[in-house]
């Protein structure tokens, strides 16, 4: 069953220098149980679109002004910011990038987690205390019932991002989006959270956005992948399609970029050339086409459609065939 729905999302900010197109027509759907993660580079469009989808795109300058998002068959665009409250931590729950400016410094974290369950489903404190500790506990953090009365900087970095793991979960949400939780931790704590979501996806059975800018965090945890590029989903596939068929230079170049765990050479790494556009621009043309070896006339003259390729398997490019046929050379 279809828990999410966003179609054609446009997401822009109105600023003094000119429009930003932050989000250009992302379309997308999300089963129940079901995780999916979004991939691209700083400014590609990836967190505004998780905002979008929650109602908290600051406005102004920034707006949605065109799409749909329907969560359980029902448009939150047409939500008030009183229904968006309601629907916010008890339905969909958010895990935010940065544990110290999502946090409260002043408060203790017990009481940071038992607010949202007071709100949404009217539990009395001791009940709510009761909850808060087991969560604690569910997502790793040890001697829980003593630690919940600590403030936010008695805890380590993974352990802040623990906690608001553990916030995002505490009225069981049916949906948890994760924006780039693992960014400012070192690789061993980055493991451990990736670990934890994935454990809590399987005894919870709630569906998962993950949103990341590096692919290979993704390739262990997701069922299915968007990349996304200018404010665009470019290719969407099931994570081993992607990995295996890979089908958009963008995604090509992202993967080319990463290092090898069984690279024996020196080699070095194969950067991708040039610059992402400016998002003040929106143009009639295939947004990658200035960094792209692949390009034709074509891509210079029309913006490509995200059209089916393959089963499941959705590339918006002119020369997706001369990328995996590279790929397939490359291969052999």
């Amino acid at each position: 069953m279809t828990l999410l729905h966003v179609k054609n999302l446009n997401t822009h900010f109105f600023t003094e220098q000119g429009i930003v197109h932050a989000v250009n027509g992302v379309t997308f759907e999300l089963q129940q149980g079901e995780s999916l993660g979004i991939v691209g580079e700083s400014g590609s469009g990836k967190s505004v679109t998780a905002l979008s989808i929650l109602g908290l795109v600051p406005s102004p300058p920034g707006k949605v002004v065109d799409g749909e998002i329907l969560f359980e068959g029902t448009n939150l665009l047409s939500y008030s910011e009183r229904q968006l409250q309601a629907v916010r931590g008890r339905e969909i729950g958010m895990v935010f990038q940065d544990p110290m400016t999502s946090l409260n410094a002043v408060l203790p974290i017990g009481k940071q987690l038992i607010e949202g369950m007071q709100l949404h489903e009217q539990l009395s404190r001791d009940e709510a205390k009761k909850r808060a500790i087991d969560l604690l506990s569910l997502v790793g953090i040890p001697d829980a019932e003593k630690r919940y009365n600590d403030y936010p900087h008695q805890f380590s970095g993974g352990q802040r991002q623990r906690v608001l793991i553990a916030m995002a979960l505490a009225c069981n949400p049916a949906l948890l989006i994760a924006d780039e939780p693992t960014t400012a931790l070192d690789v061993s704590i980055q493991a451990q959270i990736v670990e934890l979501v994935r454990g809590l996806k399987e005894k919870l059975g709630m569906a998962v956005i993950w949103i990341t800018h590096d692919l290979g965090v993704v390739a262990s945890l997701v069922d299915k992948v968007a990349v996304m590029y200018a404010g665009q989903i470019v290719e969407l596939a099931p994570v081993r399609e992607l990995f295996r068929q890979t089908s958009h230079p963008y995604t090509e170049g992202l993967l080319a970029s990463l290092p090898k765990i069984d690279q024996t050479d020196r080699s070095r790494l194969v950067p991708i050339e040039g610059q992402p556009p400016s998002m003040f621009e929106n143009p009639n043309r295939c947004s990658f086409a200035p960094r792209c070896r692949y390009a034709v006339d074509a891509c210079w003259q029309e913006k490509p459609e995200l059209e089916t390729i393959d089963p499941d398997h959705l590339v918006a490019c002119f020369q997706w065939d001369a990328v995996r046929a590279n790929d397939e050379m490359a291969v052999n």
